[in-house]
């Protein structure tokens, strides 16, 4: 039997924009988020572009609230865009497994225009390497602080000759001139790192709150560590998350984080910095279970959305 939608109920209809809010092109961008999706960046020939149907799941999970859109979110305090609608969706970038180079200059280049432009990148993803060439599209328009949430750090310098691929998304990241500190939360279990990454990157100055320190004493220890006033980029890989509330992730590793807990880093960072650009990555939509996970991160993008309305 069909599963009732309660987007029916409420008037919805059929929507490919995220939550319903406008189409658009770049030229359109005069500010407030700016969504697209990532499909693919430098996948590792092991796994391929293994998350490419992850921006049409995320999307398609919130869909049905678009009739929606005006009334109370109470994760927020008031309806998602207080002001009026301040966001525009650009689809998704194409993308081609066999030309990462390309890849990776698509989705440069699209962050690059919108940040020029006064707007609030959003990107959907896609698999875990797309951070670099998102972080590289800041290089012109500043100093920024980078928050990554993620079960792994993502540290090594290269995976079988391989040095823009998921395991070295923050390495790289770290490495850009315009990038001024790095705070990495979440991590937990094993994961790419060997204990040399580990001190490489605790040696180069960043800052680690494992998910094991936030079980025990909460997300503020991470908000205190973003200075005040910053321009904050956030890279959510979702299996920061726990399995049980985002099971499609290709690395599954129990004592995740809450939904809760991300939303309130963001609140956080949001009331103490910039929100200035936000990432999520990593999303298995065949792995998911119910479309659980993909309503998770569409509902966490939605709290991205409604912050960065409220500080423009």
């Amino acid at each position: 039997m069909a599963r009732k939608s309660i987007g029916t109920m409420m008037g919805s209809q059929t929507t490919s924009t995220f939550i319903g809010i406008p189409a658009g092109v770049l030229g359109d961008v005069s500010g407030g988020s700016v969504v697209f999706g990532a499909p693919c960046a430098t996948p590792y020939p092991s796994v391929g572009a293994y998350c490419k149907d992850a921006p049409a799941a995320i999307r398609g999970a919130i869909s049905s609230y678009q009739a929606n859109i005006h009334h109370m979110d109470f994760d927020l305090g008031g309806p998602i865009f207080p002001n009026g609608v301040n966001a525009i969706d650009l689809g998704d970038l194409d993308f081609d497994e066999s030309d990462a180079a390309g890849n990776r200059e698509r989705i440069r280049s699209t962050v690059s225009q919108i940040v020029a432009k006064g707007g609030v990148p959003v990107v959907i993803g896609g698999d875990d390497s797309i951070p670099i060439p998102m972080i590289e599209g800041f290089a012109e328009h500043g100093d920024y602080f980078v928050v990554q949430i993620d079960a792994h750090i993502d540290y090594r310098d290269e995976v079988n000759g391989e040095k823009l691929g998921l395991s070295s998304t923050m390495r790289r990241a770290f490495e850009m001139e315009h990038i001024k500190g790095l705070v990495q939360v979440g991590q937990r279990g094993i994961g790419s790192a060997r204990p040399q990454d580990f001190e490489d990157a605790k040696s180069h100055g960043v800052k680690f709150v494992s998910a094991r320190e936030i079980a025990s004493g909460g997300i503020q220890q991470v908000i205190d560590l973003i200075p005040a006033g910053a321009k904050v980029i956030v890279d959510l890989d979702c299996d920061a998350l726990d399995p049980s509330i985002v099971p499609g992730v290709i690395g599954r590793s129990p004592g995740g984080l809450t939904y809760w807990n991300v939303v309130e880093l963001l609140h956080g960072i949001a009331g103490k910095a910039k929100l200035s650009g936000f990432n999520l990555v990593e999303f298995m939509p065949d792995s998911d279970v119910d479309d659980i996970g993909a309503l998770n991160n569409a509902r966490i993008i939605c709290n991205v959305l409604g912050l960065v309305a409220r500080q423009t």
